[in-house]
């Protein structure tokens, strides 16, 4: 369960981001990796320096998200806010992929904008994806403008610094969704912290969004640190408190 929904910036306002996903729906997954990667890139040319996001995060990425670079989102609302970061750019053609993480929904990531028809899933489970999972990442970073990795194991330092350079040379953007180790400190971190949930009034009712304050820092031109308060509502399928 993770929450979903519209974010609001800068810390005391709320605006949110579109309502209305792409009306697209979901498209057959491709049959191969390489398939998946011969569909990519037809609407984001790769000589773009970055890609957009939706204007509701302007405040978080004024420049959008920059190619080439790596991206880790930790904290409470990890899952929504990365989901929320490759909408925009999903919309308006770029391909994604998620790579190992079985508690992603489809309902989730179209609520916050992503065109269900330029994401692939890939789900590696099984005594063999430890070995996997370095060759997969890659192939997908080859390929594809966007990629969301949930590691649930320590990933080596040769297949992050692996990673990041085949981002840097393809053009793409690797985001690292959780609070698991990491071997190398990636060009932009985004901490979420600090949730106040709003909508129970004397402790009945649904929880409708909660306040979450992010910390962004990085590298090179993201070493400022930036604080942004996010309105994250309507957690779908929440149940009502007692």
């Amino acid at each position: 369960m993770f929450d979903t929904g519209g974010m609001g910036l800068p810390a005391g306002h709320a605006s949110t981001l579109p309502d209305n996903p792409s009306a697209e729906g979901p498209a057959p997954a491709p049959h191969s990796l390489a398939e998946a990667a011969r569909r990519a890139r037809t609407g984001a040319p790769a000589g773009e320096r970055t890609l957009p996001v939706s204007p509701a995060l302007a405040d978080l990425l004024p420049d959008g998200l920059r190619r080439g670079s790596t991206v880790g989102v930790a904290g409470p609302g990890a899952r929504s806010l990365a989901l929320a970061l490759i909408a925009e750019a999903t919309a308006t053609g770029s391909w994604a992929a998620v790579v190992g993480d079985p508690d992603l929904g489809f309902a989730a990531a179209a609520e916050v904008g992503v065109a269900l028809a330029r994401l692939a899933v890939v789900d590696l489970s099984g005594p063999t994806a430890s070995r996997q999972w370095g060759a997969v990442v890659s192939a997908l970073v080859g390929g594809l403008d966007l990629v969301l990795v949930a590691p649930r194991r320590q990933v080596r330092a040769a297949d992050a610094r692996r990673l990041a350079a085949r981002a840097r040379e393809r053009g793409s953007v690797l985001i690292r969704i959780g609070d698991a180790p990491w071997p190398d400190r990636p060009d932009l971190e985004l901490a979420l912290g600090g949730a106040t949930w709003e909508g129970p009034e004397d402790g009945y009712g649904r929880l409708r969004c909660r306040r979450a304050e992010v910390v962004a820092t990085g590298r090179g031109r993201n070493a400022r640190e930036r604080r942004v308060l996010l309105l994250l509502p309507d957690a779908r399928g929440v149940p009502s408190l007692p």
